[in-house]
């Protein structure tokens, strides 16, 4: 099923890998993304290297979950190993500590739960470089 889906980015062919050990998350992102995006959910960092070799991804929802888990090298892995890969941090606060650790160690930016469908997708398009529609909200009086 297709929500809001522009015809152009569906064919785009972008790579995000989800690696959040919330589960439900990770689900919910894949469900999100997966009409515009090619999305795959691994369970672990590991994983997620050894896939990207043969499957380079552009961008990487890495959970603050899994950052506390497998620590803030995490990061430095997949930088180092994928070149120009950004990185959302998807957590409950980007006033978490952790959260602000991994952006000054390289992830470009949080991604904050409630998980919205349009927060979601506005938030990837920006680090996949994709431009934004112009939206102009009209009240109805």
């Amino acid at each position: 099923m297709q929500i809001g889906v522009d015809s152009q980015r569906a064919v785009e062919n972008k790579r995000v890998f989800v690696i959040d050990s919330d589960e439900v998350s990770s689900m919910a992102l894949q469900f999100m993304l997966a009409d515009e995006c090619e999305t795959h959910v691994l369970p672990d960092v590991a994983s997620a290297l050894i896939k990207g070799r043969d499957w380079p991804p552009q961008l990487v929802l890495l959970g603050a979950g899994t950052i506390a888990e497998e620590g803030l090298s995490a990061i430095s892995r997949l930088k180092a190993q994928h070149g120009g890969l950004k990185i959302l941090i998807v957590c409950d606060s980007v006033d978490e500590a952790i959260v602000k650790e991994a952006i000054a160690l390289g992830a470009n930016a949080a991604l904050p739960r409630p998980l919205k469908l349009e927060t979601v997708r506005r938030k990837v398009d920006a680090q996949l470089g994709r431009r934004a529609a112009l939206s102009i909200p009209v009240a109805v009086v």
